[in-house]
């Protein structure tokens, strides 16, 4: 790795608002990854052609790196379609209409669900926009609010659960004897993902919204939901009843969770909370294959899908994550490409090792940067690996002892925030995938609600950094939030009257 300063931060700027003012990710990624490449060959004083051996050598391993991911997602669309085909989402659909038969109780569904599958974001992104996306579809809800319910309830949920794979990340990092201990302790500090929580509670049990959201929703009552290719033909399986959808989804979500364990060792000792941060895209493959044989064995005996038309809908589902999986591909090159060698993560935390802050403002700036750091980069597990070895040598080693737990609460909300927002992130991709909604439709109307909560918790920052208990800026935090949403959504209100 090459350190280049300050320039480091181009590749990602460049990505990101080329994708929000063309609409266009693909190239915008693309471009981004290039000019990171080309500022390592020139910093490495290396030849032109250099820049596309290295492009396609980063975009290799990052494939390799990631491969069980790629399979997952792979066998994932294929039971997806495979549900689709059999007539199963359409007759969950149905019934799931007769009992949520309003669309604050479909809201609120989500957001429930998105809190109990806890284990992994992607997967939470992945499962719940499949089940519930059919609901939202006849109930005229935007996809981009199902992104956003889904989103919301991945990584905000995942870093203050004790039992999933963030938990595990965030107490490795952690250099104390206890970091599982330490990571407990930052949940109250966790100020983002605590208001990012009761902001969608509040916004599906209101129905209040603002900016970009407010015009998804008018135009998807006004015109209704778009339908994707395997969706136009789900009415086909007449036969297909709730259980061909909810089988498949029970099977995939226990052998997952069962996968995770046996991947990280748990049947040989190793405790269920560290097994399943192990290797989590190996468990999550154990359990879409699973669902994949559980497809098979109802789906062909009863000849709701014949052979032919199964090994087809397979086929059809890989291919149709083929566009989302280049928007990952090109986001992990990105990532790559800043952590591993123009060193992005290292200029940014390097300014905070030097800044030497008031005691005060130190959970604020610490949350600031981890914001800027996690949005330029899309992670938030890279973010807070980079910062938390810095800020507990701060703590340590400036008097900041008793502001120690607050900072790491901090470093965390600002990593998830910034992971929530960047449209390089791979959950915000997961999350659009999910839902099938476009992905800088999702980004843009994602971005003020997230953006609202992380204006709060600045606030609230500041008054943990100087009363060092996380209760007064959290109920501070609460208040604002709410009062914020009402003001917005009034206003919207007002100027669709005048």
């Amino acid at each position: 790795m090459i350190e280049t300063g300050w320039i480091s931060i181009l590749p990602p700027l460049v990505a990101i608002i080329l994708a929000l003012l063309t609409k266009e990710v693909y190239s915008a990624l693309f471009v981004g990854v290039l000019s990171g490449m080309a500022i390592y060959v020139a910093a490495a004083h290396e030849p032109f052609t250099a820049i596309f051996s290295h492009l396609f050598d980063m975009m290799a391993e990052k494939i390799a790196d990631n491969s069980y991911m790629i399979i997952f997602l792979a066998l994932l669309w294929a039971v997806i379609t495979l549900v689709g085909k059999s007539g199963g989402t359409a007759a969950y659909g149905r019934w799931a209409e007769k009992k949520l038969k309003t669309k604050r109780a479909t809201r609120l569904a989500t957001a429930l669900l998105g809190v109990l599958v806890f284990i992994d974001d992607g997967f939470n992104c992945l499962t719940i926009g499949t089940v519930m996306r059919p609901i939202y579809d006849r109930q005229r809800v935007s996809r981009e609010k199902l992104a956003y319910i889904i989103d919301a309830t991945a990584a905000p949920v995942c870093i203050i659960a004790p039992v999933s794979s963030w938990a595990v990340a965030v107490a490795s990092e952690v250099s104390e004897t206890n970091g599982f201990h330490a990571f407990l302790s930052t949940i109250p500090y966790n100020l983002y993902a605590l208001l990012t929580i009761l902001m969608v509670m509040f916004v599906c049990v209101t129905g209040f919204d603002f900016g970009k959201m407010k015009q998804a929703e008018e135009r998807v009552r006004l015109e209704g939901a778009p339908v994707s290719a395997e969706e136009g033909s789900q009415e086909g399986g007449p036969r297909g009843t709730v259980l061909d959808l909810v089988l498949p989804i029970l099977v995939l979500i226990v052998c997952a969770i069962l996968g995770m364990a046996y991947v990280g060792g748990f049947f040989h000792g190793v405790p269920f909370s560290e097994a399943i941060g192990v290797y989590p895209t190996a468990g999550l493959s154990l359990g879409a294959f699973a669902a994949l044989v559980t497809a098979f064995v109802m789906y062909i005996p009863r000849k709701i899908i014949g052979p032919k038309q199964f090994a087809e809908s397979v086929v059809s589902g890989i291919g149709s994550i083929v566009p989302p999986m280049l928007i990952l591909i090109l986001s992990w090159s990105l990532g790559g490409v800043c952590r591993q060698m123009i060193g992005t993560g290292e200029f940014i935390s390097g300014f905070v090792s030097t800044a030497n802050p008031p005691m005060g403002v130190l959970p604020f700036l610490v949350f600031v940067i981890a914001a800027v750091m996690s949005f330029s980069m899309g992670t938030s597990w890279g973010t807070f690996g980079m910062l938390i070895p810095i800020v507990t040598m701060i703590c340590s080693s400036a008097g900041y002892e008793g502001l120690l737990i607050p900072v790491l609460g901090a470093t965390l909300a600002g990593s998830v925030y910034g992971d929530h927002c960047s449209p390089i992130s791979d959950t915000t991709i997961l999350a659009s995938t999910g839902a099938q909604c476009e992905h800088i439709r999702h980004v843009e109307t994602q971005i003020p609600y997230a953006t609202l909560v992380a204006a709060v918790c600045a606030v609230g920052y500041l008054i943990i950094g100087f009363t060092g208990t996380p209760w007064i800026g959290l109920g501070v935090g609460a208040v604002l939030l709410f009062g914020a949403v009402v003001a917005l959504h009034r206003r919207n209100a007002g100027k669709a009257e005048e």
